[in-house]
């Protein structure tokens, strides 16, 4: 008997695959949708999981240019290596999405991967990532020599580079930027944002409808902050706190 999690991975590239063929729409009227993440931060999982998947419903897709950018808060060390903000298994977990859209540039074969493994993320159990790739019919050996090798580290620096040239910085992920404007906190809305931003005069489905929200099936925090996000907020509370102290102390004496 399928896991629940086999059928959703099962429905969703059922919708996939017949949702993307070749579009009417010309590139230049396309909406780039650009999300910047890490694999294990929760709500980065869980927006990939439960909601970027709407754009593959009523042509919607027809209309985006999405690009994945799996880096994150990620740091680079002094000597030139990674601090991943969830640990060395996210560090890995996103060379292996990288090297995965390079392997495979056509989102038709990146995406269901990306999908899949971050759907074991959600379900924590990203161990079997490697299920994916029979579960795909998918070649492994190109995403693993790559992982292996240099290729995987270059492709994280590129994307390091991408990140941090950000205008304005991001402030935590996932960070989904729409036509080049970060949605910020209203990221989970971003198909309203698409819809205002095409100009092209094709209409699509996806714009003309509502678009039901997918509930979580958990509650999961919606974001993951930067680091120096953590030491303001940190240090914000710490000061509270003395203030608070001292006002006891004051009321005590």
């Amino acid at each position: 008997m399928r896991s629940s999690f086999q059928r959703s991975v099962s429905i969703f590239l059922a919708f996939f695959l017949c949702f993307t063929q070749i579009s009417p729409i010309s590139c230049e009227q396309k909406v780039s949708l650009t999300l910047y993440y890490e694999t294990l931060c929760p709500g980065c999982s869980n927006f990939i999981v439960n909601y970027l998947p709407k754009i593959f419903k009523n042509g919607l897709i027809d209309v985006v240019d999405l690009k994945l950018v799996p880096w994150g808060n990620t740091k680079i060390q002094p000597n030139n290596t990674f601090k991943c903000q969830h640990g060395p298994a996210e560090c890995f977990l996103d060379t292996l999405e990288a090297c995965a859209i390079d392997a495979w540039p056509d989102l038709n074969e990146h995406f269901p991967f990306i999908y899949c493994v971050e759907s074991l993320v959600y379900h924590k159990n990203y161990t079997q990532w490697e299920t994916c790739f029979e579960k795909l019919n998918l070649k492994a050996k190109l995403v693993k020599d790559c992982v292996g090798g240099g290729r995987g580290k270059e492709l994280e620096l590129r994307y390091a580079a991408e990140t941090n040239a950000l205008q304005p910085p991001h402030k935590y992920v996932p960070w989904v930027v729409v036509d080049g404007q970060p949605l910020y906190d209203d990221y989970r809305d971003f198909i309203s944002y698409i819809c205002k931003a095409y100009k092209g005069t094709s209409p699509i489905p996806g714009c003309s409808s509502s678009v039901n929200v997918i509930k979580m099936g958990k509650k999961i925090s919606p974001f993951c902050l930067k680091q120096a996000a953590i030491s303001k907020l940190s240090t914000i509370s710490s000061t509270f706190t003395s203030s608070v102290n001292r006002v006891k102390l004051a009321a005590s004496a």
